[in-house]
């Protein structure tokens, strides 16, 4: 752009900014971001407001605190709600299991709004028991996903007295108004970095609004919807003040890290961050914030409203909970991606490499193995060069689709020594320790992951009964193979066997003497 174009350019911006109350001194403060005072993590993340990868520092060391937009109770989750909770989840442990920050966490539930109100009315339902319902319904899918519970839950309802507070403070320090049906609306004239987050996107429907920019605080009531006294009359929470008021009540004026789906950046986060700061009487109020990219089907964001959604108790009677993070392990989480049949298929071949590799370990570890050509130097300098390598992954903006090729790079090294048969019959037992040390540091990493593996004392069992029942069929049919004359009958029986196990989740794997197996987990 050369100088006369962004001459003109900026004068076109300054007339819009100037026509809904904002100077040009306050245009330059938009996009500022505080680099916060306080302890290095040696940890980047990408900051929205620089657009680029900036210092995690940590107002206290080894402490981070962290608030989460949760779920509008009125439907059941679908999967592009699952990959955020998921991704954050996985960055959640990559804090704390990783690099070793306490991270303590809250997210909202949004038990009142406009929709919850409509669907109420639509079928005759008690608010309440609407919200009850899905509320109860999204835990259960969390859990079912393997994803962490936040320390603190926190509804809208339950924080309605100290939303009232909230916007008092706000009122109080003139940076809100009333409009003439009794709703309270911020005054983004008064505050001189609104757009800090992106550029406003003007909204006029109101006719009271003083600027295109504003926005609610509180909603004057309607007739039949719920409602709740204040000192401006009857009404309701606005969307964006509940976070606020909530995350402000549980962290105080300062908080790490804010995250959400990246559809919400404006207006919702960007509002937040407004009456925030005009609140607290400071400039910034999240030091940083993490957008997760949607998920689509087709060319079109999957979508309650759009209705073009799986839902995630749909999704998980084909797939696991570990199938989605390995999606999501494979992804940037900052990148929306198109939902497939291939996506998934890629994420359950991998998920079978890892398992297949693990049971192999574990074969080779327990002398069931007699393949093999282990080179303990060569295998422990992969491990070592792969741990490097995922630390500065995982350091880099959470990069975990770097990390998961420096792991798969790592298991098709070991998969390729364990399988030459150059070392039939002569596996030597100092190689054990290496083969060891590399499966602890996969299920370790894994396992930080939060790629699940559930054991019980009936899974012990069944394993072992299955332990014995592929001993024999292996002892049968090697002694058929070693025969002048095979029997033909008994090798149909062993492949009768292993195609009916097979079809019970137990997967046979035979070589010229050995066999081995594993359970299938999808």
């Amino acid at each position: 752009m050369n100088a006369f174009m962004k001459y003109v350019f900026n004068c076109q911006v300054h007339k819009v900014y100037h026509r809904f109350g904002h100077t040009e001194t306050k245009l330059k403060r938009r996009a500022q971001w505080l680099k916060p005072e306080g302890h290095e993590t040696n940890i980047t993340i990408y900051n929205p407001i620089t657009k680029c990868k900036v210092p995690l520092i940590l107002k206290n060391k080894n402490f981070l605190t962290w608030y989460i937009c949760g779920p509008t109770v009125y439907d059941s989750a679908h999967i592009g709600h699952a990959m955020n909770y998921v991704n954050s989840d996985i960055i959640r442990r990559i804090l704390s299991d990783h690099f070793n920050i306490n991270v303590v966490m809250a997210m909202s539930i949004t038990d009142v709004d406009d929709k919850i109100i409509a669907l109420s009315k639509e079928v005759k339902q008690d608010y309440k028991d609407i919200t009850k319902h899905y509320e109860i319904e999204f835990f259960e899918d969390m859990k079912m996903l393997n994803v962490l519970e936040p320390h603190l839950y926190c509804r809208v309802t339950e924080y309605i007295p100290h939303i009232i507070n909230f916007i008092k403070g706000i009122t109080e320090k003139g940076n809100a108004y009333a409009a003439t049906d009794g709703s309270i609306y911020f005054d983004t004239n008064k505050y001189g970095m609104y757009g800090k987050l992106a550029n406003p996107i003007l909204d006029n429907t109101h006719p009271d609004k003083k600027s295109a920019t504003d926005f609610c605080l509180w909603k004057a009531a309607k007739e039949n919807e719920p409602f709740w006294e204040s000192p401006w009359g009857n009404g309701r929470p606005g969307w964006h003040i509940e976070c606020s008021t909530i995350a402000s009540t549980v962290f105080g004026n300062s908080i790490d890290i804010h995250s959400g789906g990246i559809d919400l950046i404006f207006p919702h986060h960007e509002n937040e961050e407004a009456q925030s700061c005009s609140y607290h009487k400071v400039e910034q109020w999240v030091n940083y914030w993490i957008h997760f990219g949607h998920l689509f089907l087709g060319d079109v964001k999957m979508s309650k409203s759009l209705k073009n959604t799986i839902s995630i108790r749909e999704f998980l009677k084909k797939y696991t909970a570990n199938h989605i993070r390995i999606l999501c392990l494979l992804s940037d989480y900052r990148t929306g991606f198109k939902f497939s049949d291939d996506l998934m298929n890629n994420a359950v071949q991998i998920l079978h490499k890892i398992e297949h590799f693990i049971n192999d370990c574990n074969s080779y570890i327990g002398g069931r193995w007699n393949l093999g050509n282990v080179d303990e130097v060569v295998l422990l300098s992969y491990l070592e060069e792969t741990k490097n390598n995922v630390n500065i992954a995982l350091a880099n903006d959470f990069n975990t689709a770097q990390a998961m090729k420096s792991l798969m790079n790592l298991i098709d090294v070991g998969n390729k020594m364990l399988h030459d048969p150059k070392g039939l019959n002569t596996t030597c037992s100092t190689c054990i320790p290496a083969v060891a040390a590399v499966l602890n540091y996969i299920l370790t990493t894994f396992s930080k992951f939060g790629i699940s593996k559930s054991t019980t004392a009936d899974d012990h069992r069944m394993n072992n009964i299955v332990e014995c029942l592929v001993k024999f069929r292996n002892t049968v049919r090697c002694r058929t193979l070693e025969q002048d004359v095979k029997d033909k009958v008994l090798l149909a029986a062993c492949d009768e066997v292993r195609s009916n196990l097979s079809s019970c989740g137990v997967i046979i794997k035979d070589s010229k003497t050995e066999t081995s197996w594993n359970i299938k987990k999808y």
